[in-house]
């Protein structure tokens, strides 16, 4: 959760105080120092501490407590309460771009990875394949360059670039000034490629009608167990860069399991960004749940 970095939670914060859905000042959070009181005056205690010193080899887990995570300064409790404020602030932000973009018949779909699974490939090799059925809009996110809207705008493609500096994720706030600026065409499609992360982003509705993650077969497949939240979240894993797997050690089944152990609801399916592997099934699942969302409007020029 973002309370271990406070990204984008100073802009969260003066938005809603200022009563302000969209202001364009986005004043960042300095960081905490490291001494080890709490924030409400408790000496710092972490449970595993004695442990750690009797067993060098045992892991430390600061994800143990009620919150997820330990942070200097912050107990568990105060921890909790910060995220629920951040959370609910973002929470209102995604409703009012869900709205917007159900208004248009938009439909919206959040892609997540980890850096260098493949999105922006994959990205353009879908605009490509369906860009003469919709209209298509890409909001890109990345800490800086606007390299990855360059390569989506190439294809015709209409983009708007987000760089979040220091922060590790894309928020509501953000994505609903890419809209404003975006515009996308009534019953169109939307793509909303996040920041290369597979922790924080799972977090943070940005309105969209689903999430994607995309884990690429360099990667290894304990992925969904180390990183669960991220994979409980989507709602469809695309195993992405097949066309390296005769040259792998990569247990494609294990991988799955993986990913059903952490989200059995999970769909999955294997693809390859270079090659078309896969894709078509990726393309109908598009259409598939377009309909469902947005109905026969769905991709209309």
């Amino acid at each position: 959760m973002c309370t271990v970095c406070g990204c984008g939670t100073a802009s969260l914060d003066a938005a809603a105080e200022a009563g302000d859905p969209a202001p364009h000042n986005h004043p960042r959070a300095v960081g905490q120092d490291h001494n080890h009181a709490h924030g409400d005056g408790e000496a710092h205690h972490h449970p595993h501490e004695t442990a750690h010193h009797r067993h060098p080899g045992s892991a430390i887990d600061f994800g143990a407590g009620l919150a997820g995570v330990t942070l200097p300064g912050l107990s568990q409790e105060r921890t909790i309460r910060i995220e629920r404020d951040i959370l609910s602030k973002n929470d209102a932000f995604a409703e009012a771009n869900r709205s917007a973009l159900h208004e248009s018949a938009v439909f919206a779909l959040n892609l997540l990875s980890s850096p260098g699974a493949g999105k922006t490939s994959l990205l353009v090799r879908t605009i490509s394949d369906l860009k003469d059925r919709w209209s298509i809009s890409v909001i890109e996110g990345d800490q800086q360059t606007s390299r990855d809207a360059d390569r989506i705008r190439e294809t015709g493609a209409r983009a708007v670039q987000i760089n979040t500096g220091k922060g590790c994720h894309l928020d509501a706030h953000m994505v609903g000034h890419a809209l404003d600026q975006l515009s996308p065409h009534p019953g169109g499609l939307l793509f909303i490629e996040n920041v290369g992360n597979l922790v924080c982003p799972a977090a943070f509705d940005l309105g969209e009608a689903f999430k994607v993650v995309v884990l690429s077969v360099t990667e290894g497949e304990d992925k969904p167990l180390k990183y669960p939240d991220m994979f409980a979240a989507a709602d469809l894993m695309l195993l992405n860069k097949s066309d390296l797997l005769p040259y792998l050690d990569f247990d494609v089944g294990a991988c799955c399991a993986a990913a059903l152990r952490v989200n059995p609801h999970l769909q999955i399916l294997t693809v390859s960004a270079r090659t078309g592997e896969g894709l078509a099934g990726f393309y109908a699942w598009i259409e598939g749940r377009a309909a469902m969302a947005l109905g026969p409007v769905a991709g209309a020029a």
